[in-house]
């Protein structure tokens, strides 16, 4: 079996940073956070990199993460559109309503599905995850379980707030290593020493610090692709209603698991997220990097 493939979901829009997180330089050698997924999952035996990008970003994109890769790292690039694979009459009806916003991570990952011949994970540009995490999961997926079953590096729910305001968390419930369940919370925040979520009656729900949380670090078989599309296919019929709703792949995968159709199991890592949701969070983001290279984690620049 051929190694797995990193799916890299880089055609974001940056609303809440107000620019686009997935180029914005944060090591001291011009990389961004992506490279340093990309540097993990190659010394952890993923074989190819697959960017799901925007047109509208492809030179930056090219200059500043791609042209910086070595030659050693192979990858392709896709592109989501609100136009890709979308059925002519629902793009129609998108655009006459004003639409702008992606359709979301689930059709990211349908953006590239003919590139995935392999068990792949799909992650998120603007985010650091930590080798172990990549380790992880190329140990999962290179397993006879990887070709059937999906898989999950959840984080704390505590250790991945930001300072500057809310963000949007996926909380899982886990039981005897498995995910069981997955809902989207939106508007987290901490106040004190209470973390808490707003929904949209205004109802405020407290939530433990120890809470696990996705923040997009999944893996699956290719076999897992045709239900994708199916849930999306028939979400789509409810996001053409709407100008900013999205389909995220914790909907796909609470949906799949409560019809039995995957099982998906939790990975136990010691790898630490951190991101950059709001513009405030890049000074800290630059300052982990920075730990990491003192430590001697990574070299800087990553690639001479």
């Amino acid at each position: 079996m051929s190694g797995p493939i990193l799916v890299v979901m880089a055609a974001g829009m940056g609303g809440r940073y107000g620019a686009l997180k997935q180029m914005d330089r944060i090591g001291r050698g011009g990389e961004v956070l992506l490279h340093y997924s990309v540097y993990d999952a190659a010394r952890s035996g993923f074989e190819k990199a697959v960017f799901v990008i925007r047109h509208a970003i492809e030179k930056d994109f090219y200059e500043v993460v791609l042209k910086r890769l070595p030659p050693s790292i192979k990858y392709s690039v896709v592109y989501q559109e609100l136009d890709t694979n979308i059925p002519p009459e629902i793009y129609a009806a998108s655009q006459a309503l004003g639409r702008t916003q992606p359709w979301g991570t689930t059709h990211a990952i349908l953006c590239a599905a003919d590139q995935l011949d392999a068990p792949f994970l799909a992650i998120n540009a603007d985010d650091f995850y930590g080798l172990n995490a990549f380790k992880a999961m190329s140990q999962f997926l290179t397993s006879p379980q990887g070709a059937e079953e999906g898989a999950i590096v959840t984080y704390v729910l505590a250790k991945t707030l930001s300072a500057t305001g809310a963000v949007t968390r996926a909380v899982c419930k886990i039981n005897d290593g498995l995910l069981k369940g997955v809902e989207e919370l939106h508007a987290i925040e901490k106040k004190g020493t209470i973390i808490f979520n707003t929904d949209s009656e205004g109802k405020k729900k407290q939530l433990m610090p120890d809470t696990p949380v996705s923040m997009n670090f999944w893996g699956f078989p290719p076999s897992a692709l045709p239900h994708f599309q199916k849930f999306f296919s028939e979400y789509l019929l409810q996001l053409v209603k709407t100008r900013r709703h999205e389909c995220y792949i914790p909907l796909v995968v609470d949906w799949l698991i409560r019809q039995g159709a995957i099982t998906v199991r939790s990975l136990k890592t010691v790898s630490e997220w951190f991101g950059i949701t709001w513009q405030a969070d890049r000074q800290d983001a630059i300052m982990r990097i920075l730990d990491l290279n003192r430590a001697g984690v990574y070299p800087s620049p990553l690639w001479e």
